[in-house]
């Protein structure tokens, strides 16, 4: 061995164990993964592809995958409506309003996501503070149903999931040149024109990449899906669950799993690879 490779070999020892505990930890669980869904069938005797098309051929399965990447995709929205507002506060505020926002934005990340997710079951919940603030004041003759609906699903999560997408918006604005703005309104453009125009695409990479992370995270959610949805609301995750534990059927169960692994890694290369094309050359992330 020349004393080049010597040295690149020195200089890979560090990634190893890494690389080890990636391939224990991943490819060969993912692997195993592989190897049940070809099963025919919960007694693994002979290989097929009928899973696959068991889950293709059903109108249900299909269903519950395409509710499962919209509600990513909803809860996404909704970060992103929330968190430029919160951004453009964040970068007109003081060094010590920035202070408390960064840390009012992080405390969620710093407890549990099932406490979290038990606080909204409180909030939400037929005596919970919702239902009781709306009949005090009089705005509701009768408790409403909040839990285990969509909609009390898509507003947890994306309490939750607000700091991935308001982190990555706050950087571009950070980052966006302030004498574009003022530019802007020297000449006597309007604020709502000034973010069209210049703060929104220049902060685009920023808020692509946030609305990928919380997409993902919002998809696989299970823990949050199944409290506050119920199990009423049949998603991904709770399904994949069903089938492996409940019904026994690990083919299918692995089967699942990789559809939906495919689905959500595939929607995030795909707008990833759009993002790289068309906003090229926008350097406010």
């Amino acid at each position: 061995m020349s004393p080049a490779d010597t040295t690149a070999s020195r200089q890979l020892l560090p990634v190893v164990p890494l690389a080890a505990l990636f391939f224990a930890a991943f490819v060969l669980p993912l692997a195993a993964l592989v190897l049940v869904s070809l099963f025919r069938d919960p007694q693994f005797s002979g290989l097929s592809l009928v899973q696959y098309v068991r889950f293709l051929s059903d109108p249900f399965s299909l269903k519950v995958l395409s509710d499962t990447l919209w509600l990513g995709a909803e809860v996404a929205l909704a970060t992103l409506f929330l968190a430029y507002p919160l951004a453009l506060v964040y970068v007109g505020s003081s060094q010590f309003m920035r202070t408390l926002i960064t840390f009012l934005i992080m405390l969620p990340l710093l407890t549990s996501t099932v406490v979290r997710t038990f606080a909204w079951i409180v909030i939400l919940g037929r005596d919970g503070i919702v239902n009781s603030a709306m009949l005090s004041l009089g705005f509701w003759q009768a408790p409403a149903r909040l839990l285990y609906t969509w909609e009390g699903m898509v507003l947890a999560l994306t309490q939750i999931q607000l700091p991935l997408m308001a982190l990555p918006v706050i950087n571009s604005l950070l980052r966006l040149d302030g004498n574009l703005t003022r530019a802007a309104e020297g000449l006597g453009a309007s604020r709502a024109r000034i973010f069209i125009t210049i703060v929104l695409p220049l902060t685009l990479p920023g808020a692509i990449a946030g609305w990928l992370l919380v997409f993902a995270a919002a998809a696989t959610a299970f823990i949050t899906q199944t409290l506050v949805g119920g199990g009423r609301i049949i998603l991904m995750p709770s399904y994949i669950y069903q089938q492996a534990v409940g019904v026994q059927d690990w083919p299918f169960a692995a089967a699942l799993s990789l559809i939906f692994t495919l689905a959500v890694t595939g929607i995030v290369f795909a707008i990833g690879a759009l993002s790289r094309r068309y906003v090229r050359g926008v350097d406010a992330a």
